[in-house]
């Protein structure tokens, strides 16, 4: 097989949390544990998940926004993590991300075509201002905005057209790999069509590879060769799309797919409801994170050791010691 365009391998990512009057350290969130995947070049890996299970805080260290407490990121066989500031400047070139809410992601005081436009002075992409003007102009035409909108504002925009404008900032440095954190969580309905479908569109044009972060699963499952679970920091299923959306193997995965809307009234689904609530992330259970809620767990291995996610069939990864 060919080498992944990106590989994370055994991410983890912990927050202190400080407390006080001298602002000590009196415990730790984990964010993250142990997380390990690839994504293949021209790829749509679709990354879904209750609220607050990583999901965004995987996406960010990819980038290394928020540095990593352990585990390794490589890009094109360079391992990201290791890479200094400067090195790491240049390579965000080829890495960008698309924002979830559209309405904080885009400075206020500045105009489209200089959000747009930023990139390209910092990456030195730009001969002038005449030849930035015309990418910044091209580039509102690719995600389907007029180019004189470049000197309006931000807040002259709906929701969609911003998130637009967003994807035109991330494509302005040509990058081969965008992380869309939640993309079109805080649009209406029919608005998110329109954002994934020039999200495909664009990924068709440009040959570009995608990370989807998302809790919606009908929408990952429309845009996303595979998909990957996870669930309070760790990555619990990792499947093919089709396949994981019909033949699933955790149970978790099975009641987040219960919980999916059938649009056929005369078809039913039989809805798996979790017993409790999501445990916290400050004191996450022993063995299994989701053995306090599973409907099928039982008090020995479960409660007691991590599974480990493994190959249950070709593509098809698991980490359940009941299943697959």
């Amino acid at each position: 097989m060919s080498e992944p365009l990106l590989r994370a391998q055994n991410l983890v990512k912990r927050f202190d949390v400080k407390g006080g009057i001298l602002r000590r350290t009196v415990a730790q969130v984990q964010a993250v544990s142990d997380v390990s995947f690839d994504i293949a070049r021209g790829e749509t890996l679709g990354l879904v998940g209750e609220s607050g299970c990583g999901k965004s805080t995987t996406g960010r260290l990819l980038l290394r926004l928020i540095e990593p407490t352990a585990g390794q990121v490589w890009f094109e066989g360079r391992e990201v993590t290791a890479l200094r500031p400067a090195e790491m400047t240049a390579l965000r070139r080829d890495m960008q991300i698309i924002f979830q809410d559209p309405y904080a992601s885009l400075n206020p005081r500045m105009t489209v075509g200089a959000i747009i436009g930023e990139a390209l002075t910092i990456h030195g992409l730009a001969a002038n201002a005449r030849a930035r003007e015309e990418r910044v102009a091209e580039l509102l035409e690719t995600v389907g905005l007029n180019a004189g909108q470049m000197r309006r504002f931000p807040h002259e925009f709906s929701g969609g057209q911003r998130q637009r404008i967003g994807t035109a900032r991330a494509l302005a440095v040509s990058p081969k790999l965008v992380i869309c954190d939640e993309p079109v969580s805080a649009l209406d309905v029919s608005i998110q069509a329109q954002v994934v479908n020039l999200l495909e569109d664009l990924q068709e044009k440009l040959g570009l590879t995608y990370l989807f972060i998302a809790h919606d699963l009908s929408v990952v499952e429309h845009i996303s060769d595979r998909v990957a679970v996870m669930y309070l920091g760790r990555m619990v299923e990792i499947a093919p799309s089709r396949e994981l959306y019909t033949s699933p193997l955790h149970p978790y995965t099975e009641a987040l797919l219960s919980a999916v809307p059938i649009p056929d009234p005369t078809l039913k689904r039989e809805r798996i409801r979790l017993k409790g609530d999501v445990p916290s992330p400050l004191n996450p259970p022993s063995g299994c994170h989701f053995h306090t809620r599973c409907p099928v767990a039982n008090d020995s291995s479960c409660k007691r050791e991590a599974p480990a996610l493994r190959e249950a069939s070709p593509g098809h990864w698991v980490a359940c010691h009941l299943r697959g």
